[in-house]
């Protein structure tokens, strides 16, 4: 039996049997050439062809919006703009009825904001609904959202406050059942803000006549202004990222083709657009985005007001961002594996409309931008340390990204000095994002998974009560997270071992990338709010 036993085991491997290290490393050695080689150079390969798409798609954008601004058309002169005025026959019924929407959901700290806010638009106060769609489980913020609706409503304001028996479709639900409510009939168009959505005065002034002197437009977008983007770093690098967006994206979209992904707030749309496309749905957790691709796939137009800002609050504590994020990345890919084929079929729109959409929309900007910034950068590239015998070319390893985040720059000038920051935050990140991308493809466990970003308004100032914050005590079990440790791990070891027998001084980017891990990875990235 020992020596059958012996017979299994090569040679080479019985003379290290003592030795762990030395059979891990003869194990290593023995698999490297027949499998990890070529399996890495596939993977370079094609972190290669993403990382080329990626560049091609932000340097067309690039040029687009470059072009926009130098040669294009004002919004007022694409488009039929005219302020709605005042008739004396008429009276108020020469303005359009508009409902305003705000759902929420225990929003303790900002629902006066909002309210207040909507119930401060200027516009005839007998054209107007403002409908508070609440959600809130607790009974005790319900009391005061209830109590703040009825404040207005003494003001004479046109102030509906709803309610439903269960949270079933989340805010898409919330907004399906609000628009069953028999005064909405009256309606021609529906504004929506989120509960931290503070609208200046004259937003219906500057976007509905857009939609009342052009049929052809289903939405107007605004942009958003952001409240407390200098609260702390995490909060300027989602401003750099979130300003690209909409410096840049929604701004292509709208002067190329008229469509991009709704921002599910701060819009405009035209009740008989959002009904012939099928009213809201909660099949993904995109139920901005499933609109207006559906509404875009009926013929109709968006316009996007970049000069309109409406205030809002980013997610400043680590938590609330990490599942911002996985909604935002699981969604818009499982909302593409439904409707991919929806969007081939369709034939009320253009060829060139449909290869944007399917294309640069969804496979470019939602799926491959974030596959490939996990995998190439924080897997494949540092792989290739430990394998000598596998190249990444310096057009792909620096030239491209380079670009790429001197190009994402431009929609925030005053954070240049931070790009370092914000590459290494992006890529930590991106772990988050590749997961949600892979969940939302496989529709695996927390495809649906709805867990509404958290709000602080003033609740950190009032906390701190003016004074200085105490360093928090770790607790584990909340601020701990082993994903980012693990590739913080990965990183460091790969560092270490470039910095003693590499030759791509690949080790100064893994250290500072590793340590940006760790410190995701500890919790301590974002603001900390204390609970008493």
């Amino acid at each position: 039996m020992e020596r059958s036993s012996a017979t299994l085991i090569p040679a080479e491997f019985r003379s290290v049997q003592g030795d762990i290290t030395g059979q891990v490393g003869l194990i290593w050695q023995q698999t490297k050439a027949p499998f990890i080689v070529p399996l890495l150079k596939v993977m370079v390969f094609l972190c290669l062809i993403m990382s080329i798409m990626l560049f091609v798609e932000r340097v067309y954008m690039g040029i687009v919006i470059l072009f926009v601004k130098l040669f294009g058309k004002k919004l007022e002169k694409r488009y039929r703009w005219e302020p709605i005025k005042d008739d004396v026959e008429l009276g108020n019924s020469a303005y359009p009825m508009v409902l305003v929407q705000i759902p929420m959901y225990n929003e303790k700290e900002v629902y006066q904001l909002s309210i207040g806010a909507a119930c401060g638009l200027s516009w005839p106060s007998d054209r107007t609904i403002i409908q508070v769609l609440d959600d809130s489980t607790d009974p005790s913020i319900k009391a005061l959202v209830e109590a703040e609706c009825q404040r207005w409503a003494s003001k004479g304001v046109n102030v509906k406050y709803e309610v439903r028996d269960n949270r079933k479709g989340y805010k898409a639900g919330a907004l399906k059942e609000g628009m069953k409510h028999y005064y909405v009939k009256q309606c021609d168009y529906v504004v929506i803000f989120d509960a931290d959505f503070q609208p200046e005065p004259d937003f219906l002034w500057r976007t509905v006549p857009f939609l009342v002197h052009n049929p052809e437009i289903a939405l107007v977008q605004a942009r958003w202004k952001f409240v407390n983007a200098d609260e702390c770093l995490m909060t300027r690098m989602q401003e750099m990222s979130l300003d690209y967006h909409f410096i840049v994206e929604q701004e292509v979209g709208s002067s190329t083709y008229g469509f991009f992904g709704f921002n599910g707030t701060a819009g405009v749309w035209r009740i008989s657009s959002l009904n012939e496309a099928g009213g809201w749905k909660d099949r993904t957790t995109v139920e901005d985005m499933d609109l207006a691709v559906r509404a875009s796939l009926k013929g109709w137009k968006f316009v996007y007001v970049g000069n309109l800002k409406v205030k809002n609050e980013l997610p400043s504590t680590f938590k609330a961002y990490r599942y911002q994020q996985h909604r935002w990345s699981c969604g818009p890919v499982n909302l593409f594996r439904k409707m991919a084929m929806e969007i081939v079929r369709n034939k009320k729109v253009s060829l060139w409309k449909k290869l944007y959409v399917i294309y640069s929309f969804f496979f470019v900007r939602k799926i491959v931008a974030h596959i490939v910034t996990f995998t190439f950068y924080c897997v494949v590239l540092p792989a290739t340390v430990l394998v000598p015998e596998v190249e990444v070319p310096r057009w792909g390893a620096v030239y491209i990204p380079s670009i790429i985040t001197l190009l994402n720059a431009v929609g925030t000038p005053r954070s240049i000095h931070l790009l370092v920051f914000w590459i290494l935050f992006e890529n930590v990140m991106s772990l988050h994002r590749t997961k949600g991308t892979f969940i939302g493809l496989l529709e695996a466990g927390r495809v649906n998974e709805w867990v509404v970003t958290e709000k602080l308004g003033d609740a950190l100032k009032t906390k701190l009560g003016g004074k200085t914050l105490k360093k928090p005590r770790i607790r584990l079990g909340e601020r701990l997270h082993v994903l980012e440790l693990g590739v913080g791990a990965y990183l460091f070891f790969c560092g270490c071992y470039d910095l003693a027998f590499g030759k791509n001084h690949y080790f100064i980017y893994l250290f500072l990338q590793s340590i940006a891990f760790f410190v995701a990875g500890i919790g301590y990235v974002g603001t900390f709010v204390p609970n008493s």
